[in-house]
C-alpha cells in the first residue's frame, strides 16, 4: 500500500496475497518472482510464516545486504535498506530463505539501484548475472524471463496448475 513503507508491512500484503491467490485456486503452494525491495519483504514474509505455502522464490535486482542508494530513499523501506540497518541484521541472522524453499537471485552488473551489486547476491543460492539490463528492466528483460522461467519450470516442479505464481510489488 505504501511503496516507500516498511519491508515488515509489505510482508503482511505479500500474506495477504498469498492466502487470497491460494483461496481462488485451490493450489497448496505459490511461487513467487520479487523485485528489489520486495525481495526484502518477501524473505521477512518467508522468515516469519512458518511454513511458508512457497515452493519456490527469484529475486531479481534485490539489495539483500543493502544498498547505498538507501541513503537517498525515502520512508521506511529506505531506511531498512541502509547497509547495516537493524531490519537487515534480523533478516541476515536468518537463513537466506527456510529450508524446502528453492531460490535463484538474478542480478545486472550495471544496477544502479543496488550498490554495491554484490548486495543483490545470497549465500549458498544460485546466483544468475545477466549483461546488461537496468535495475527496473530486470522485469522486462529476455534473458531475466528465460532463466527465472525455466528455473519455474525445471523438472520436479508440480504443473503449472497446481502452483500459480504470484508477483511482489516493487
Amino acid at each position: 500500500e505504501d511503496p516507500t513503507g516498511s519491508n515488515r508491512d509489505h510482508a503482511l500484503e505479500i500474506e495477504r496475497a498469498v492466502a487470497a491467490l491460494l483461496a481462488e485456486t485451490g493450489a497448496d503452494q505459490v511461487d513467487i518472482v520479487a523485485h528489489s525491495m520486495g525481495g526484502l519483504a518477501t524473505r521477512w514474509y518467508l522468515a516469519n510464516r512458518h511454513p511458508a505455502p512457497v515452493r519456490r522464490a527469484a529475486f531479481l535486482g534485490s539489495p539483500h545486504h543493502g544498498t547505498l542508494a538507501a541513503h537517498l530513499a525515502w520512508g521506511e523501506g529506505g531506511d531498512e535498506m541502509t547497509p547495516g540497518s537493524d531490519f537487515l541484521e534480523a533478516l541476515n541472522g536468518a537463513p537466506a530463505v527456510p529450508e524446502g524453499i528453492e531460490a535463484i537471485t538474478v542480478r545486472t552488473p550495471i544496477d544502479t539501484h543496488v550498490v554495491p551489486g554484490e548486495s543483490a547476491v545470497l549465500p549458498g543460492i544460485a546466483d544468475h548475472s545477466v549483461c546488461c539490463p537496468t535495475h527496473p528492466g530486470l522485469v522486462e528483460d529476455e534473458e531475466v524471463f528465460r532463466i527465472v522461467s525455466d528455473f519455474l519450470e525445471r523438472p520436479g516442479a508440480a504443473p503449472a496448475a497446481t502452483h500459480p505464481r504470484a508477483v511482489t510489488p516493487r
